[in-house]
């Protein structure tokens, strides 16, 4: 139980899928205008998330390796159908206000990410509260810029009126600008602490950002521009030949490879 219980505090905590690896930003930015649309999305994802780990663990050594990307996907979008007629059953409004984004979960980057690195490679139990921990840990995110945006953007929280006759509300936060401003502040709240807590202990900090830039090929990218200060520019050359090794064409004629 130990494990499963590990399983939970990382996914909300310590690799927490919004707030740490920055993953699916498209729901994160577009449904989150009020707290009661980021809850629900993230509660639709937690569900479809935590069924699929589960079905996807019990087939592990069923599932035939060179087919599992499409049987994920299969099983994902099955989930995603049932969760699809419940909300439309039960909570009509949510649904028509989260719209298309109930169907685009099928896509969602974290649910095959965990199926790919975690269920198909671990018994039912420890995915199961794996899928669990990972969803709570999103509906948490989406939960918290949904609170602030609707609070700033509306002046609700959850519906209820909040600071009606404090200030007019900032009308920004409400749009897609807003989520964007509202994420930028969270995650550079987040980095500040974390530069805080590694200078006590004179450790390097782990900042939130996507690591993997260093073989990008775009010239003008911010993240790339990091990658190359930091990692030094040996590293990043070896990384940019080893990105393009990964596509260059294989030339083959009459059996050798052409020079």
């Amino acid at each position: 139980m130990n494990k499963s219980l590990e399983r939970l505090y990382n996914g909300v905590i310590k690799e927490n899928p919004t707030f740490v690896q920055m993953l699916g930003m498209c729901p994160t930015l577009a449904v989150t205008t009020t707290a009661i649309n980021g809850l629900g999305m993230g509660l639709a994802t937690t569900a479809v998330l935590t069924m699929s780990n589960l079905m996807i663990s019990a087939l592990r050594k069923v599932i035939p390796d060179k087919v599992r990307i499409p049987a994920y996907i299969t099983i994902i979008a099955s989930f995603v159908t049932m969760i699809s007629f419940v909300m439309q059953a039960y909570t009509p409004d949510l649904y028509d206000s989260l719209g298309v984004f109930i169907s685009l979960i099928v896509v969602n980057c974290i649910i095959l990410g965990r199926a790919e690195a975690y269920a198909s490679k671990n018994p039912v139990l420890p995915s199961i509260f794996d899928g669990l921990g990972m969803g709570f840990g999103f509906t948490v995110g989406l939960t918290t810029i949904g609170i602030i945006r609707e609070f700033l953007g509306a002046g609700t929280f959850f519906g209820m009126a909040v600071t009606k006759d404090l200030w007019d509300p900032i009308a920004i936060f409400t749009s897609n600008p807003g989520a964007f401003f509202v994420l930028a502040f969270i995650i550079a709240g987040i980095n500040a602490f974390a530069i805080r807590k590694a200078k006590k202990k004179g450790e390097k900090p782990k900042l939130r950002r996507i690591d993997t830039c260093a073989g990008c090929t775009n010239l003008s990218c911010a993240g790339r521009q990091i990658a190359r200060e930091e990692c030094g520019e040996s590293s990043v050359i070896k990384a940019e030949k080893t990105a393009a090794e990964q596509v260059k064409p294989a030339a083959v004629s009459d059996g050798k490879e052409e020079k």
